[in-house]
């Protein structure tokens, strides 16, 4: 007996199933992730029951596939226990084509169902009732060496279902594992066999491969067993493609370790797509320079947007996905050459590529140079441009931000569009900044109705002051930037 912490939720259903007479096991993912000290993302169970046996348990329950699957609701806030999936025990038969079994039949112990399974760490199931372990396979042992294995002959596995070898090398990454040589052997043996997935499922594969914490060791291993060519075969015309002197690596480990550092800082998933993408042209625009005696990418990012964006088609990857890493790709060479940066240049930028992706864009860019070999990520003209980002994104200081304008100002006077609408607004600005509380339209009316039946060169006078005091104001902004950024 071994007690593990289970949700009250799922004890509650395993209780239904036990007092209409039924079995019920936690399975998979959960069992495992409990043993190992993680919080499980979902709870499945399976059990003896077939789906109208479990809806007559669980009258509000759902049931629309053709894996027996049953979907019984709780009343928990938490997504994750909002729904609890109950399967039968079932046996598989032959996998004709490498992804699907051709038949599915419900087996009467969970001695069959265990059999299978894809790997002996998701081959345990606990009774949370009796608080029993049923671990046929050894997979409580591969938790304690850290090794994922299949369950029986590896080859055999991933014949039956080729993105089982997918998820053979995202699961060695998300739980820091090693795969066991036998089983790496299998997946070598396989991976032509990926060919026969569907492009959807590849991506789904894909994308929780780049969102674990170590998506370098992952797509690293994916090249040495011949999956890459199966997922992004364009990436692996890097290799060995070296640069220039620049970059201590070849393209396909700078783009390696650009995505690892995108993962090191949980940046999302565009952002991890770009960096692993963003040099992707690199080989196709490969020219030696006699005057430098080096290597030139010229174009490359356009080249590489292209390239990108035929690659996020082909795995079905969203229209907004897509179209957001194929901007950060074509415009990642923001600031290549230049010595000194414009705030013009710094505003062209974000109009290229829009001021939601601009942090992203110079994320992308820090990644990039990380990937490079050079540990410091934000050198100093970097740290200019994003205080120049910053500057160009804030709201500056005019006479906008009063709570009157000029239109305002002539509805309420027999004033006519002249220099004196001007000078007035800024010295109502001028006493605005002093005392923001002044920022009403009561206010600001009855003192502009003062401030018209002064003289002429008095107002003049008044309303210059307030147009310099304002660019005081903007200098003390920027000047604030500049220190933090540490660019002053």
């Amino acid at each position: 007996m071994r007690k593990l912490d289970v949700p009250t939720e799922v004890r509650i259903v395993s209780e239904k199933l036990a007092a209409a007479g039924y079995e019920g096991y936690l399975i998979g993912g959960c069992v495992r992730d409990l043993l190992i000290g993680k919080e499980p993302k979902d709870w499945d169970i399976t059990t003896n029951a077939n789906p109208e046996q479990i809806q007559e348990v669980f009258p509000d329950s759902f049931y629309e596939n053709t894996f027996g699957t049953v979907g019984v609701k709780t009343e928990s806030t938490d997504p994750r226990l909002s729904i609890i999936e109950i399967t039968p025990y079932r046996e598989e038969g032959k996998y004709s084509d490498a992804r699907r079994p051709d038949d599915i039949r419900f087996a009467d112990t969970i001695v069959e169902d265990l059999r299978r399974r894809d790997f002996t760490v998701n081959a345990i199931a606990y009774e949370p009732l009796k608080e029993e372990i049923v671990d046929l396979h050894e997979g409580i042992e591969d938790i304690g060496r850290k090794t994922l294995r299949t369950v029986g002959e590896a080859r055999t596995r991933f014949a039956e279902d080729a993105l089982r070898m997918m998820r053979a090398i995202r699961l060695s990454a998300e739980l820091g594992f090693t795969i066991e040589p036998s089983t790496l052997a299998g997946i070598a043996e396989n991976a032509p066999q990926l060919g026969k997935i569907s492009k959807e499922r590849i991506r789904d594969e894909l994308v929780k491969i780049l969102n674990t914490d170590a998506p370098m060791q992952a797509l690293y291993i994916a090249q040495k067993v011949g999956l890459l060519s199966h997922i992004i075969p364009e990436l692996e015309e890097g290799i060995g493609c070296s640069q220039n002197q620049a970059h201590a690596f070849d393209v396909f480990e700078h783009l390696l370790r650009s995505l690892q550092h995108a993962a090191d800082k949980k940046w999302p998933l565009p952002v991890r797509l770009a960096a692993l993408l963003h040099d992707i042209g690199k080989p196709r625009t490969r020219a030696h320079d006699a005057k430098k005696n080096d290597w030139s990418f010229h174009g490359h990012e356009v080249v590489g947007a292209k390239m990108a964006r035929k690659i996020l088609q082909n795995l079905h990857f969203s229209k907004e996905i897509s179209e957001e890493v194929v901007s950060l790709i074509r415009w990642h060479m923001f600031f290549s050459d230049p010595d000194e940066i414009s705030l013009s240049a710094v505003r062209r930028t974000i109009a290229n590529v829009g001021e939601k992706r601009i942090w992203d864009l110079l994320n992308l860019r820090i990644c990039d140079r990380i990937g490079t070999g050079r540990p410091k990520e934000q050198p100093f003209r970097l740290r200019k441009y994003i205080s120049m980002v910053e500057e160009a994104l804030r709201d500056p200081i005019s006479v906008a931000m009063l709570k009157i304008d000029g239109a305002r100002i002539m509805a309420i006077s027999s004033e006519k569009p002249s220099k004196r609408l001007g000078w007035v607004l800024h010295a109502l600005l001028e006493e605005v900044l002093d005392d923001p509380i002044k920022n009403t339209e009561q206010y600001l009316e009855e003192r502009t109705l003062a401030l018209l039946a002064l003289p002429e060169e008095e107002l003049r006078i008044v309303g210059e002051a307030g147009k310099d005091r304002r660019s005081e104001e903007d200098e003390k902004e920027i000047a604030l930037l500049r220190k933090k950024y540490k660019v002053v």
